[in-house]
């Protein structure tokens, strides 16, 4: 089986309302619970927002280290879900359960590389 890799996007801007978050937070856990159960969990989690990247850049055999994301977009990576699903549909259907658990656009993509079972 191959991994799949959920990203959802959150724009850039204010903080979502408290309440809004616990709500989120909340659909967010029965997601990641439902997962669990049905053996598609790998991995899940939320990023800081993009103020607290720093890009380490290749140069030669020595790096550059610059403060701040790599790229400033009005969205950004909010977080990753890592899920087993055994095809695209599977995959997709995850991803619609997350978009209306995070209610932001979710990415589904293949991960690269396969797993044992």
């Amino acid at each position: 089986m191959k991994y799949y890799l959920l990203s959802a996007m959150k724009p850039v801007g204010e903080p979502s309302a408290p309440e809004s978050m616990v709500e989120i937070n909340h659909r967010l856990s029965v997601f990641h619970d439902e997962l669990r159960e049905a053996g598609a969990w790998v991995f899940a989690g939320g990023l800081h927002r993009p103020d607290a990247a720093t890009v380490v850049r290749p140069l030669g055999d020595e790096v550059e280290i610059i403060e701040g994301p790599y790229a400033e977009h009005k969205e950004f990576l909010g977080g990753i879900c890592l899920l087993m699903a055994p095809d695209l549909d599977a995959a997709l259907e995850w991803g619609r359960k997350a978009a209306l658990a995070t209610t932001l656009p979710v990415e589904v993509r293949p991960f690269l590389g396969e797993v044992d079972d």
